[in-house]
């Protein structure tokens, strides 16, 4: 008797978190926030990308100090991310040769095209994105996402994932 009533339980508390989880329109693990701001426009001109000290360390930002991203599922200069994957996390675009603001090395920006024939930023190689998640500048909240089958990381003045 103990053990059927351990399982209806487990089973209302599945359906419970099942219905919270839902409605996310994000793919992977990070909810959105509640309040939420218009997706990152992509730049008509040359893009800036500066730096942005936080807890997590520095890390890459756009000219409106919107997070920037790297994704792992990324092998090279070439977005893997397209379809409802850039919905959820916007590429930065340009339509100039990308520019490198304070903190940044203008050695590791450059650009890739992307299959919808737009020109990608990219730095140290890696594509970079925005998360549609994040609402406001310096926000972080797509840090370790699993979204879309790897994880999404905001990125060093290095060229590199900072995981922490």
């Amino acid at each position: 008797m103990k053990r059927l009533f351990s399982l209806a339980i487990l089973g209302v508390v599945s359906a419970l978190v099942l219905a919270a989880c839902g409605g996310s329109s994000y793919g992977g693990n990070k909810s959105p926030a509640t309040t939420s701001a218009p997706a990152p426009a992509t730049t008509s001109s040359a893009a800036t990308i500066t730096a942005k000290s936080s807890s997590l360390g520095t890390f890459l930002v756009d000219s409106k100090g919107r997070t920037l991203y790297l994704f792992d599922a990324d092998h090279g200069a070439m977005s893997t991310c397209n379809g409802a994957c850039a919905e959820d996390w916007p590429p930065l675009t340009t339509t100039g040769k990308p520019k490198a603001g304070a903190g940044v090395k203008s050695s590791l920006l450059g650009t890739s095209k992307r299959a919808d024939g737009t020109s990608e930023v990219t730095y140290a190689g890696h594509p970079l994105y925005y998360f549609a998640g994040d609402t406001g500048p310096g926000q972080t909240t797509g840090q370790g996402s699993g979204a879309f089958g790897a994880p999404w990381w905001v990125v060093s003045p290095a060229g590199e994932a900072l995981t922490g």
